[in-house]
């Protein structure tokens, strides 16, 4: 899809996590200035070493829970992509008070320095975690439940907030509710890691990877590409757009069953070895929903969204990305 964005200053908080490096490479292809602000709390030098010889990138290394760092990164951008935030719904159950530091006062520091320095357009890392104990499936945007988690308390604050300054402040804002994404850079080590690599850099090693319960429970998997897209879009857009929060999503569920079962059958191409290796089935999480499934209509029509990536085409390109690279480690 040929989405029309060049020669703008774009800030992308989070640059070097995950999802930030993958939008950070996607703006310099398309010829904009990007400037990456991360504290490289969870964010790796790693994933942005190859655009720092790139005269359109700057990096500031500064943290959102400072106001003055979140003013001088957004001075004279025309966009912001929010994308720095603490993670993961048992790390906020674990540390709540970090998680909200982070995710609702570093969020309010954004826009704050977002209205005061002008930027046309705020974007910004919604979650699926909003819509809590909602049994509603599909997951449609209007309708959601109470939060199960701190975390999820944070990104629902988050989009009240971001209604707020876009009907006081004139802001423009949307919110992008990220269902499970998985991609190439997404660190699978440590004790919050996301399933997909976790499981991924588990098979490689010829581990047994552990499933949380039964393995029934299923979620809307979706590719860092896809995301990529409907950020993107999601700056291009007419302005009658924006103040709405939109699912970022694939728009289907497989079950972690599934998941694993394509996952050794993708990387039991590289090694035969790995289709037989055992997998270990644990207690469901707190705070864990059953299942996820977003309703991408909204996104499909206002914003013209259209994921180009299923799970399976979405896993071969994650599953040659990490045999590339971590097979050696």
């Amino acid at each position: 899809m040929k989405i029309l964005l060049s020669k703008k200053k774009i800030l992308v908080t989070g640059g070097a996590g995950f999802i930030g490096s993958n939008l950070c490479e996607a703006l310099l292809e398309k010829d904009n200035q990007v400037i990456c602000l991360d504290n490289f709390s969870t964010g790796k030098r790693r994933n942005i070493a190859p655009f720092l010889l790139d005269k359109n990138f700057t990096l500031i290394e500064g943290d959102i829970r400072s106001l003055n760092d979140c003013l001088r990164a957004t001075k004279d951008a025309d966009f912001v992509l929010h994308q720095a935030a603490l993670g993961s719904v048992p790390r906020s159950i674990v540390d709540p008070i970090t998680s909200n530091e982070v995710n609702v006062t570093g969020f309010l520091n954004m826009l704050m320095a977002s209205r005061d320095n002008k930027v046309k357009r705020f974007v910004y890392a919604a979650s699926s975690s909003t819509y809590g104990d909602s049994d509603e499936l599909p997951k449609i945007e209007e309708n959601i439940g109470a939060p199960l988690s701190p975390y999820a308390v944070t990104k629902y604050v988050n989009e009240l907030y971001a209604s707020v300054f876009s009907k006081t402040y004139d802001l423009e804002t949307i919110g992008l509710r990220y269902f499970n994404v998985f991609g190439k850079r997404q660190d699978p080590d440590g004790a919050y890691a996301a399933v997909i690599p976790k499981f991924i850099s588990s098979l490689i090693n010829l581990e047994s990877p552990t499933i949380n319960g039964d393995g029934t429970n299923s979620r809307d998997f979706t590719f860092i590409d896809n995301i990529v897209q409907i950020n993107l879009l999601s700056l291009v857009t007419d302005k009658s757009a924006t103040n709405k929060v939109y699912n970022a999503a694939y728009g289907d569920r497989n079950t972690l069953n599934e998941l694993m079962c394509i996952l050794k059958e993708e990387l039991g191409n590289y090694n035969s070895k790995i289709r037989e290796v055992k997998v270990v089935h644990g207690a469901n999480r707190l705070g864990d929903i059953p299942h996820s499934h977003a309703n991408i209509h909204k996104a499909k029509t206002r914003l013209n969204y259209n994921p180009q990536f299923s799970l399976e085409q979405g896993l071969k390109a994650s599953v040659k990305w990490y045999w590339e690279n971590l097979k050696d480690e």
